[in-house]
């Protein structure tokens, strides 16, 4: 760079040796206006000065500053990219990412427990035939009690069980006003399950709250019998638990059905033997069901001779109990990530 041929003129070493202390872009920014900048450049200078000089000397130091002027803007050039690429690599070298590093954890959300077994029992549901259909849970007396054959007096009606709104409106106590609601719309032949939330007056307890999901059973159509409950209970508790489950039925009074029935499962964890958590009978109770009562078919206009239907229900809270072997039904409620993070 500094041959006796390149010695131009004597700016040329001058820059040569800022040039080599020139490290970064900034220096070298700094270093072209010093020497190449329009009005304090020393080139800019020397250039100003040829209007003093004779036409001959003119000519020759302006070839020869032409020709530096050339030289220091190649060599800036060249020396810019040399300290591009340097910070190019530099930065590559610091910001690589190690692809065979193990990655960081990353929480991801999972379905709730309680959803988990509703959307189960829906699914079991929608493969035997059943539709699936909600309703509101602000509901009338009428809706709730009424036209379930729960008359006015009943103790199902009781301040102490029931939350009102108003003296006409409460919180539905379960979800068996949605059969009423369907089947004052649909004529038979009708095949619903109704999941929701339901509300009572409960203190909170392991085993009570005051807020609880249900799923009802519908079925109406002619030539309906106490043999197709069975059958389809049957059916779906093995599917829901497991094929070695046996199911049982004991008379039991429910308003709304004639006959009625409690309606057993052989224990899930001793398998019928006897167990803490079927307190040695080896039968834990998981609904209740029976035949649709003519009186509520009344009410929604049906032709009790000509049809007849069954009905069931349970807690889907109790299944999922079950089902996860939890023994305190507040965990579901209290968003306890721990608790959670087991589904």
């Amino acid at each position: 760079m500094k041959s006796a041929q390149d010695r131009v003129h004597p700016l040329w070493d001058e820059f040569c040796r800022d040039l080599e202390l020139a490290s970064s872009l900034e220096d070298l920014s700094d270093l072209r206006d010093k020497y190449l900048g329009r009005k304090k450049g020393l080139i800019s200078r020397e250039l100003k000065k040829l209007g003093g000089l004779s036409s001959e000397e003119r000519s020759a130091v302006g070839q020869q500053l032409n020709q530096l002027k050339g030289q220091v803007q190649d060599a800036w050039s060249e020396r810019q990219d040399r300290l591009k690429n340097q910070e190019r690599e530099a930065t590559l070298t610091q910001e690589r990412i190690d692809v065979t590093l193990p990655g960081y954890p990353f929480p991801v959300g999972g379905i709730h427990p309680l959803r988990r077994v509703r959307r189960e029992m829906e699914e079991i549901s929608v493969r035997m035939g059943f539709t699936v259909v909600t309703g509101p849970e602000v509901e009338s007396d009428y809706y709730n009690f009424e036209a379930l054959n729960i008359p006015k007096g009943h103790p199902a009606r009781d301040d102490q069980d029931t939350l009102y709104l108003s003296d006409t409106l409460l919180l539905r106590t379960h979800t068996s006003p949605v059969q009423i609601r369907t089947m004052e719309k649909q004529k038979p032949p009708i095949r619903i399950v109704v999941p929701g939330r339901v509300f009572r007056r409960d203190a909170v307890d392991a085993t009570h709250s005051p807020m609880f999901h249900q799923m009802e059973g519908l079925v109406v159509d002619e030539g309906i019998t106490l043999a197709d409950l069975k059958g389809t209970l049957e059916v779906f508790l093995r599917e829901l638990f497991s094929s070695e489950t046996r199911v049982r039925f004991r008379p039991s009074f429910f308003p709304f059905v004639e006959p009625g029935a409690e309606v057993d499962i052989s224990c899930i964890f001793c398998d019928g033997e006897g167990c803490r958590v079927c307190k040695g009978s080896g039968w834990i109770e998981i609904m209740g069901a029976g035949m649709v009562h003519p009186r509520v078919f009344q009410m929604v206009g049906y032709d009790s001779e000509r049809y007849t239907g069954f009905a069931w229900g349970m807690g889907i809270d109790r299944i999922a109990i079950l089902k996860y072997q939890v023994d305190d039904l507040r965990l579901f409620f209290e968003n306890d990530i721990r608790f959670l993070g087991q589904f």
